[in-house]
């Protein structure tokens, strides 16, 4: 019987406009074998999760570069919870103050990836992380 594959989310949350980022790493998880699904830019937090349980997906990626980070991803966190799925992995990436990584963390997001991560790193925490739960 084949492998289940990862399912991941990947969104833009708030208004940023920019998602080459977000659509190149899409592109990687999916040759990495993931099930991707890209909602697109301008998500509000009740869009990203709702795609989450349509998906009923393994992990949320969120990315932003317009400094809304630290509003919209514990809001994701949140969310998810009170929509009893606790379980997906939300992990972040883009333009994030090393200052900010602690109290995002603190609130639920299991990693945050800066520039010039590489995609190897990125790919190795969600199938460990995944296959850990």
């Amino acid at each position: 019987m084949a492998e289940k594959k990862i399912k991941i989310i990947v969104a833009k949350p708030g208004l940023d406009g920019h998602d080459r980022g977000a659509k190149l790493l899409s592109r990687i998880f999916a040759e990495a074998g993931m099930e991707v699904v890209y909602t697109g830019l301008r998500q509000t937090p009740e869009m990203i999760v709702e795609a989450a349980l349509q998906e009923d997906a393994d992990v949320v990626g969120l990315s932003s570069l317009s400094g809304v980070h630290n509003y919209f991803f514990p809001k994701v966190v949140e969310l998810l919870k009170e929509k009893k799925l606790a379980n997906v992995l939300v992990v972040g990436g883009g333009i994030i103050p090393i200052e900010d990584i602690p109290e995002l963390k603190k609130a639920g997001v299991a990693e945050i990836f800066g520039p010039g991560t590489s995609t190897e790193v990125i790919v190795d925490f969600i199938k460990s992380h995944v296959q850990a739960k």
